[in-house]
């Protein structure tokens, strides 16, 4: 396939949306004069700067700029949630403590050791399993 020449208008190109009145302050949005818009629209738009007041140079985005009790409000609602956060660990925390291994720390000789090395390989258990069943045995037949 032999290369041509590619220019812009081989693409599609979708239409620029129109942006409403109060932000079409721009000088490449001037050509769309005030005069030919409808009789509704200027209505409207008047109502609504009139009823805005001196706030009409605010930006009208309430995503990007809040209003000072919205912000307030999200912050208290995520303070909350990581006060709810940091309990639910500091709980967490204390019952893995509650529950945390304490361990016995016993010499065996090499022939002891060797046998429960393959007690625990033939039997796919363990070695502390085989070791804790035994010491819970021997402790049940003593009367402990």
């Amino acid at each position: 396939m032999a290369k041509g020449q590619t220019t812009v208008s081989d693409f599609a190109v979708a239409p620029r949306r129109s942006r409403p009145v109060e932000q079409s302050a721009t000088p490449a949005d001037s050509g769309t004069k005030p005069a030919e818009l409808p009789t509704e629209t200027r209505n409207t738009n008047q109502s609504q700067e009139a009823a805005l007041g001196p706030e009409a140079d605010k930006p009208v985005n309430r995503l990007i700029a809040p209003t000072e009790e919205a912000r307030r409000e999200r912050a208290t609602t995520r303070a909350l949630q990581r006060e709810d956060s940091r309990i639910r660990l500091r709980d967490l925390k204390r019952a893995r403590d509650r529950e945390s291994k304490h361990y016995v720390n016993c010499p065996l000789d090499y022939d002891t050791k060797m046998r429960l090395q393959k007690a625990a390989l033939e039997n796919d258990v363990k070695m502390t399993a085989i070791m804790k069943a035994a010491i819970d045995q021997f402790l049940k037949d003593n009367g402990y």
